[in-house]
């Protein structure tokens, strides 16, 4: 059996299961705070007091003024606050409300941290494991890791058990970023890898797009711990497709026809030096240009970190949104993280294959996208309304998929064979050590309930980053051994 365009189908592959990738990590985000406006007409006021004594499900609460809005017909609306770390006694009910914000940030920021320190090492390990065992097995390895894990989850009893399974989320989540790095490398001429390297961007948007939307809905249909068991069980179930379809690779695989394996092979250059090249950790860090790969990720990946971990939280604390508003409106960013990462590999290619020199596409594809996220961060700012807010972000994240889906292509247009998913491991380890720096700034430069810091924040880490890539990077070219 042969099949034209096959490497679009193991790409297909890898796409899904960003999509579940992305799910998985936004269970706990998306369940963390779940609150729940709820309207009553069975209710009455003591004048006196100023209490509100409500019948709600046949459960009696009692309410203060500032804690209810009276409705033109009569009844009344209050937020009901729930979710894990309500449910698992984590923050004090008791505490006045900002306080218990302040809480659940800090403990989020804490938890994320713990995940994202688990995610850096399996960055930096799964680039060398994938380069040891193979895409098919590593793929394999890291989706079996990271759905028990987000399943598991569902037994967590307090903040010990509960940060324990999201480490091990994060030791298996990160392995698809060098792993698709490699993959491109194998499976794609050199043409064509920024866009493969953007339709994997635009995979982990839409998951990012289906998990405001999904989660909230299977939370409020069975709960959080059946919500992990479901969302954790798709990581596990993809693997059976993969092992059956990515057999080999495209030099061996009998399902690729021989007009594409020629065309895949004639268009890797590095090829033409060695397909088997591997270097230790130490070699890469002696080499200048890779710094353009580690550095630019440092400063860049922390945007996406920024608005994955804390978009729901802004939108509670800045516009007062509940878990079913959230669904509505927290999946509009990654649309635009969506179009911005296709549109961005795509660009790229287009220069690449109108002339122009991979130097020059990657470079000129950076600069356009950081010219989206700054002006993007600016009017975020000052968005007088959550759609405006949103729709702002989403001018930012596509600028940002615009820009990282270059810079991710950088490891394979600098590196070969064995090394590259090395190098692609050292920068997703950069990246989360710059994203752990800036989780946890976050709680500390919000905490007066303002949130213009953040995106003067996020607007500096553009030209750090671009600085970083021009300085160290030189020539795109691959390194001369």
């Amino acid at each position: 059996m042969k099949i034209k365009g096959f490497r679009w189908v193991v790409l297909g592959l890898i796409v899904v299961v960003t999509v579940i990738n992305y799910l998985d990590r936004g269970t706990l985000n998306y369940m963390w705070v779940a609150n729940t406006k709820v309207v009553c007409s069975d209710y009455t006021y003591d004048e006196m007091t100023g209490i509100y004594d409500a019948t709600v499900d046949d459960e009696h609460v009692r309410l203060t003024a500032d804690e209810v809005s009276v409705l033109p017909d009569g009844s009344i609306e209050y937020m009901r606050y729930g979710g894990i770390a309500k449910d698992l006694g984590l923050i004090d009910t008791s505490a006045p409300v900002e306080q218990q914000q302040r809480q659940s940030k800090s403990l989020l920021a804490v938890i994320t941290m713990f995940f994202m320190v688990a995610y850096g090492i399996s960055q930096l390990v799964s680039g060398r494991v994938y380069d040891k065992i193979g895409t098919r097995r590593g793929f394999t390895l890291s989706a079996l890791l990271w759905g028990g894990a987000d399943a598991l989850a569902s037994l967590a009893s307090g903040l010990r058990s509960l940060t324990f399974f999201r480490v091990m989320l994060g030791l298996g989540e990160a392995g698809p970023w060098p792993g698709t790095t490699k993959s491109n490398a194998e499976w794609f001429p050199q043409k064509e890898r920024a866009f493969a390297q953007g339709i994997f961007g635009a995979a982990a948007s839409v998951g990012s797009v289906i998990a405001p939307v999904l989660i909230p809905v299977l939370f409020l249909a069975f709960g959080w711990r059946i919500t992990f068991v479901v969302v954790g069980s798709l990581g596990i179930l993809w693997v059976i497709p993969w092992l059956i379809i990515n057999k080999k690779g495209p030099k061996e695989h009998p399902w690729v026809t021989d007009e594409e394996r020629e065309y895949i092979l004639s268009g890797q250059p590095e090829c033409r030096v060695s397909c088997d090249t591997a270097k230790t950790w130490g070699q890469l860090l002696s080499e200048r240009k890779n710094y353009a790969v580690i550095l630019g990720r440092f400063f860049l990946d922390p945007i996406w970190w920024m608005f994955v971990t804390w978009l729901p939280i802004y939108l509670i604390e800045v516009f007062g949104l509940d878990i079913k508003q959230i669904a509505m409106s927290a999946w509009v960013p990654y649309v635009g993280a969506a179009v911005g990462s296709v549109a961005g590999g795509w660009f790229s290619g287009l220069l690449i294959a109108r002339g122009k020199s991979v130097d020059f596409a990657r470079k000129t594809a950076m600069i356009v996208g950081g010219c989206i996220i700054v002006p993007g961060m600016v009017l975020a700012a000052v968005a007088s309304s959550a759609m405006m807010a949103v729709a702002m972000m989403a001018f930012i994240l596509g600028g940002y998929q615009f820009v990282m889906t270059n810079i991710q292509t950088l490891a394979s247009d600098f590196q070969t064979g064995k090394a590259v998913g090395s190098l692609a491991g050292l920068g997703g380890a950069a990246a989360v050590l710059g994203t752990i720096v800036s989780i946890l700034l976050v709680p500390y430069l919000t905490q007066s309930g303002v949130w213009t810091s953040f995106f003067i924040l996020g607007a500096s880490l553009v030209p750090a980053s671009l600085l970083c890539v021009f300085l160290f990077g030189g020539r795109i070219e691959q390194v001369k051994k």
